[in-house]
């Protein structure tokens, strides 16, 4: 009997590509590549299984042109290249990658506080082109201890943030669709509605996922609503906020700078006005970009291919109903 055919679109080790050989035939397409421009209507209709990152679009044509399409293993905890509605209606299981990029992403959303709250990527210049040297000491900068965090969704990575602010003798707040009161009994985070998080926040750090209800959600309106001292942190999707209107809001001074891991359009392009500001700190979408985290998450992501074809339940599901289905 044949193997299965499964796409790999992810960069999967030579040891797991190996494990993934023993029981499928694998057909490689570049990452990011659109799978029907990659393969003919023939492959593709042989295709049992997806291991891809979230450069690859996976909507209702796409997946039927693939009917014995199973399982779609994204490498990465979003899943905002898949339609998830359409692959319900067609049984087919969607996986992810959460949890063992928590930390990473928290550290990087830390470093971006440090760096934005104390000036250093000016710092750094003052020192390079010989400012300091002619002008003497910089201006003074803020102490982050003692500031207000605000946590805008309090989930798997929120928390993580919220306990490394604690060494950091912050104020938490946070605001999410459910109250977590698990958190707040833990002394985590103190809830606040949504205007009064942004209001309060000196540092308002973005953990929501990317849905029809988040795009755009932090706009013109909220901005205008934070303090002018305050700081916009994004390690989520870059189209949950604005940017037109960010960029207008740090232009203006109504917030007093950014750091941005994601952006609407990635790579972001030079000519973006984002890349002359001053008080932005960017970064290429890096949240779980660790040597350590990265493995993680496709040892994850292959695990998860392998046991949902292979009858054994994944460890990270999206729609969970859809292999319920399978298992009745």
């Amino acid at each position: 009997m044949s193997h299965p055919y499964v796409i790999v679109s992810a960069p999967v080790p030579e040891d797991l590509r190996t494990s993934i050989e023993a029981n499928f035939n694998i057909v490689d397409v570049p990452v990011g590549k659109r799978l029907e421009d990659a393969l003919d209507s023939d492959r593709l209709q042989e295709i049992a299984g997806i291991v891809c990152t979230v450069r690859t679009k996976l909507d209702e044509g796409v997946m039927a042109s693939m009917p014995k399409l199973r399982v779609i293993s994204n490498f990465a905890v979003g899943f905002d290249n898949v339609d998830v509605a359409a692959a319900n209606a067609r049984n087919i299981l969607v996986c992810n990658t959460p949890r063992v990029l928590d930390s990473a992403v928290a550290d990087l959303v830390f470093g971006m506080i440090i760096i934005l709250g104390r000036d250093m990527l000016n710092g750094d210049t003052y020192v390079r082109d010989g400012t300091w040297a002619s002008k003497g000491a910089p201006a003074l900068t803020r102490d982050i201890r003692g500031k207000t965090l605000g946590l805008l969704g309090m989930g798997r990575i929120g928390r993580v943030v919220a306990k490394t602010a604690k060494a950091f003798d912050m104020n938490v707040i946070y605001h999410n669709r459910n109250r977590c009161s698990d958190a707040e009994s833990e002394g985590l985070a103190e809830y606040r509605d949504r205007e009064a998080l942004l209001a309060e926040a000196d540092f308002l750090s973005i953990h929501v996922p990317l849905t029809d209800a988040t795009r755009n959600s932090i706009g013109e309106r909220e901005l205008k609503i934070m303090k002018s001292s305050a700081y916009l942190i994004n390690t989520s999707r870059g189209a949950v906020v604005d940017e037109q209107a960010l960029v207008e809001a740090l232009k203006s001074g109504e917030i007093a700078g950014a750091g941005l891991d994601v952006m609407v359009k990635e790579p972001l392009p030079a000519e973006s006005p984002l890349c002359s500001m001053r008080n932005v700190v960017l970064q290429a979408h890096v949240g779980s970009g660790t040597v350590e985290t990265r493995r993680a998450m496709i040892d994850l992501a292959t695990r998860n291919l392998i046991d949902a074809l292979t009858n054994k339940q994944p460890e990270a599901m999206v729609n969970p109903q859809v292999w319920g289905s399978k298992a009745e």
